[in-house]
């Protein structure tokens, strides 16, 4: 029993766990605290996990007897890591310092409203006995896995991917969980795009064909193409959109790891504004190598039936008449809209955040499933209005080759031509479709991900 709390050995020593009511609720009913956005029985599916050292899939007293010693470690590991000046107490002021290397910035009144859900004296720090009595039963190990729910996850697939890459742990890298969340986000995107493909491809036929003389709206839009190719129409395009996924993600990944590095600072942090500077990097990087799969997409969505049999044939047709230049027509529009995108993407979420945790985060710091959603929801919006103007020329730019009579613009000319002939209005043509599919989008890809999670045994 040596090594454990004595509050613990006292309960343990009274006698079996179904001598002790209080004991047994902790066992069988592991409060989850911060970590609440998971379910409580996947919390408890962790412990069970990290527990069940034999692996026969129960966890007996004696393993969770040894559970409870090993995580009072670990917790002690992680308190002393918060614990900056050694005085056996965290503050305010440690956790601004603490979350700062983490990359996250925050204000010492929020700071204040986290410690307020560990302290139970009211003194406004957290000894030892508060923080192992408020951990001992959930299994976030260390500061990092406690404050992971409040980073921007690119869990949230809208099917455009221009979003900063997540970030992974030492640990998680070294476990190998970061390719199993890569990939349950792999998937996820994969299937939210094919459920919300429909209106992907109608946004793509407003951008291209919509015009003052030609009012396409989502009625009519949807009526032109069943009329056209029937309702497998409405799907056309969305192979190259789901297969071109795993390299992008790959590429992107790895890109962000090294621009990371070049532009860590001297003391090891990587703040707001270089974590923003990586993930734009990285992003166009993973753009560049792609994006003749991004031209396909268009030329795929805004083809009529017949006029190519798939993906290779569409690629061969275009080498064949305009050349591999034509593969990164719109490239200059696509780059220079990751910029805003990301930019105010990151901002948006950062105001978001800090706003909950300085009027809402009253007894826990802890934000939930339905706000970090709804964070995650709002600032992409944001990013892809700022966006917009630049995927839309981006997009005729695409296309215009492939549309008959179509002059051939440059950027800058384009521009020009929508708003001389449709003014500014005109540079947002599709957007309504695009927003439609945004909370789709966003629930699909949340719900598919932590099926996959659990599949891949990483919930």
């Amino acid at each position: 029993m040596c090594g454990l709390h004595p509050t613990y050995q006292l309960t343990l020593l009274s006698g079996s766990i179904q001598q002790s009511a209080q004991f047994k609720d902790a066992y069988f009913w592991c409060s989850c605290f911060l970590t609440h956005r998971c379910p409580l029985w996947l919390c408890r599916k962790k412990i069970f996990k990290a527990g069940d050292t034999n692996q026969d899939g129960q966890l007996d007293f004696e393993e969770f007897m040894q559970y409870l010693k090993d995580h009072e470690k670990k917790m002690k590991l992680a308190f002393k890591s918060l614990d900056k000046n050694n005085d056996g107490k965290i503050e305010p002021s440690e956790v601004v310092q603490s979350l700062k290397i983490l990359g996250i910035n925050i204000s010492e009144k929020q700071a204040e409203k986290i410690l307020q859900s560990i302290d139970a004296d009211g003194t406004m720090s957290v000894d030892w006995n508060e923080w192992r009595d408020h951990f001992m039963f959930n299994p976030a190990t260390d500061i990092e896995e406690i404050v992971r729910y409040w980073k921007h996850s690119t869990v949230l697939d809208i099917g455009d991917s221009l979003t900063v890459p997540d970030e992974f742990t030492e640990e998680e890298k070294k476990s190998g969980q970061w390719w199993k969340q890569l990939l349950a986000g792999g998937v996820a995107g994969a299937v939210s795009r094919t459920g919300t493909a429909p209106l992907d491809r109608l946004k793509v036929m407003m951008q291209v064909h919509g015009s003052k003389s030609n009012k396409m709206n989502i009625a009519s839009g949807f009526k032109q193409m069943l009329k056209e190719g029937g309702v497998r129409s409405l799907w056309r395009g969305n192979g190259v959109n789901v297969v071109k996924i795993a390299p992008e993600t790959a590429i992107k990944f790895w890109a962000y790891e090294q621009y990371k590095k070049i532009l860590t600072k001297d003391d090891g942090n990587l703040g707001t504004i270089e974590r923003f500077v990586s993930g734009s990097l990285a992003g166009a990087t993973a753009q560049t190598s792609i994006y003749p799969m991004e031209v396909l997409k268009t030329r795929l969505a805004v083809g009529k039936t017949g006029q190519y049999s798939g993906m290779f044939d569409c690629a061969k047709k275009i080498l064949k008449r305009e050349g591999v230049k034509a593969f990164y027509k719109g490239y200059i529009p696509n780059i220079l809209g990751i910029i805003p995108y990301a930019g105010i993407d990151l901002a948006v979420y950062e105001l978001l955040k800090t706003t909950w945790l300085e009027h809402y985060a009253s007894s826990s710091a802890n934000p939930g499933v339905f706000v970090l959603l709804g964070c995650g929801t709002v600032s992409s919006t944001c990013g892809q209005l700022a966006s917009y103007p630049l995927a839309l020329v981006r997009t005729r730019m695409q296309a215009q080759a492939s549309v008959e009579g179509a002059p051939q613009h440059n950027m800058v000319g384009l521009f020009q031509r929508i708003i001389a002939t449709e003014g500014i209005q005109g540079l947002y043509r599709g957007i309504a479709p695009n927003f439609m599919k945004v909370l789709p989008a966003v629930s699909i890809s949340y719900v598919v991900y932590e099926k996959m999670k659990q599949n891949l045994g990483i919930a």
